[in-house]
């Protein structure tokens, strides 16, 4: 049996996904007050609103149940200081640009016999993430770590993600590829009841859309599944179009396409002109159901209270945060194969 904490929780994506697999978590931390329900709600662990680097390996170890129970740390840090889009900036003053040290003092104190991450593939450039794997193997942990496609592994979105696995008990390895066809945009969201912009579904209020203004509605009406804004007329296109520099940037305001997977999910992908978000066939953003469904999310996965409303701003920020679900399966299925091979 493996009994596992959660660092960096957010809304449960690494929890839901090791929980399918048979791994008891026990515990999520995260700083986010706004993710407590829907962890709690949906994974039945407990959510404590701490930062990481206040922690001790005391406090992680008390969370082990089972004295025959194999320990596994999990710690998904934020990835921004580490994405390509903050390549050449100053991130060393992001408050989150310590928490990767601070997951390596609480390896180091709590010495789980498993530990995992996951985070960006550019996290591989930076000297902390260097450190952090030096640590694990003076520490005598046995490290895979690579960057990963995931829709060779049943996500329906083209998500490259850098996974690392850690054992004191052996070498260890993820599983090999289980999905030689992609699963599609299509295959997810394509049998969900249509949805205007602005309105939502009365039987799922995250089944939502972002309202379209004028312009932007006419934008979508002239976007193609997998075009760009250059399929528009020139009045419809922006500012940054019209110049040199807006050629660069061909996949904002584009629709999805239904047979091949989606985009990667980002925190605000319900927008159309954050990215390819737009609805393959329906005029309008995915809706934040649909978001979720792309990052595997269980369709009754609940992110707040049937009393509350589901903000888009809020809930998107949880769903593009998250670990989806299916690569967080594929981590625990690899632990499991790895105490079986022991």
């Amino acid at each position: 049996m493996i009994e596992a904490v959660d660092l960096f929780c957010g809304a449960g994506g690494l929890t839901a996904g090791l929980r399918q697999t048979g791994i008891a978590v026990r515990a999520g931390y995260d700083i986010e007050e706004s993710c407590r329900f829907a962890y709690e709600h949906n994974n039945h662990a407990q959510f404590i609103r701490q930062d990481v680097g206040e922690l001790t390996g005391d406090d992680i170890n008390g969370w082990y149940q089972d004295s025959d129970a194999i320990r596994l740390l999990a710690g998904c840090a934020p990835c921004q200081p580490f994405s390509t889009y903050n390549q050449g900036k100053d991130t060393t003053k992001d408050k989150k640009w310590p928490l990767l040290g601070a997951f390596t003092r609480l390896i180091k104190e709590a010495q789980p016999e498993l530990v995992t991450m996951e985070n960006v593939p550019s996290v591989t450039k930076h000297k902390i993430y260097h450190d952090f794997v030096g640590s694990l193997k003076d520490e005598g942990y046995h490290v895979w770590a690579d960057t990963v496609k995931c829709i060779e592994y049943g996500l329906p979105q083209n998500r490259r993600r850098h996974v690392l696995l850690a054992s004191k008990l052996g070498p260890i390895e993820l599983i090999a590829a289980t999905h030689p066809t992609p699963v599609t945009v299509k295959d997810t969201i394509g049998d969900l009841e249509p949805v205007e912009a602005g309105a939502e579904n009365h039987n799922d209020p995250l089944h939502k859309a972002s309202k379209l203004s004028k312009i932007n509605m006419e934008r979508i009406r002239h976007s193609r599944p997998g075009g760009t804004w250059r399929d528009w007329p020139e009045q419809l296109r922006a500012d940054c179009h019209v110049r040199n520099s807006g050629k660069s940037y061909p996949a904002v305001y584009g629709r999805m396409e239904w047979n091949k997977p989606s985009p990667t999910m980002t925190t605000l992908c319900f927008g159309f002109g954050n990215g390819r978000f737009g609805h393959p066939e329906q005029d309008r953003g995915i809706t934040l159901r649909e978001a979720a469904l792309l990052q595997s999310f269980p369709r009754d996965y609940k992110f707040v209270p049937d009393t509350q409303p589901a903000l888009l701003k809020p809930v998107g920020k949880m769903i593009g945060n998250a670990v989806p679900v299916r690569l967080a399966e594929i981590i625990g299925y690899s632990f499991n194969a790895h105490l079986e091979s022991l």
